[in-house]
């Protein structure tokens, strides 16, 4: 994988990101100009969290071979209403009631893990700039 995505505006809200071999689509809701035709960038970034989460539950329970059919994860969260800002996300993890009582703490504790939450506990620095592209002349 690299460390770069470029960013690109095909019309309208939308913005796309192209990372690897995918192209993420971004739109804004219809109440703030977009088409709604794809998640807003705040929409791919609680799926983060949550997606994130789910990959450390799966990954403990393929490793005990326990059944994961059945189990699943519930994000919630609350904004602060002037700003938007994200103030609160909370994580259920459901399990069946024959899931082992002895590994619940342990997929909360795993899923504490992931990595998306760990970079929000200790963010990075951000540095955005502006760069001029040189001119290119055709012949």
């Amino acid at each position: 994988m690299k460390n770069t995505m470029n960013v690109s505006f095909p019309g309208g809200k939308m913005v796309n990101a192209r990372y690897d071999e995918f192209e993420i689509a971004t739109d804004q809701s219809v109440d703030f100009g977009g088409t709604g035709s794809a998640p807003e960038p705040f929409d791919y970034f609680l799926a983060s969290l949550a997606t994130c989460a789910g990959l450390y539950v799966l990954g403990f329970c393929q490793k005990r071979d326990i059944p994961h059919d059945g189990i699943g994860l519930t994000q919630s969260w609350e904004r602060e209403e002037k700003t938007k800002r994200l103030t609160n996300v909370h994580i259920s993890i459901e399990v069946p009631a024959d899931f082992p009582d002895k590994y619940r703490d342990a997929l909360v504790r795993v899923a504490n893990q992931c990595l998306v939450k760990k970079t929000l506990e200790n963010p990075p620095e951000f540095v955005v700039e502006t760069t001029v592209q040189p001119l290119v002349f055709s012949s």
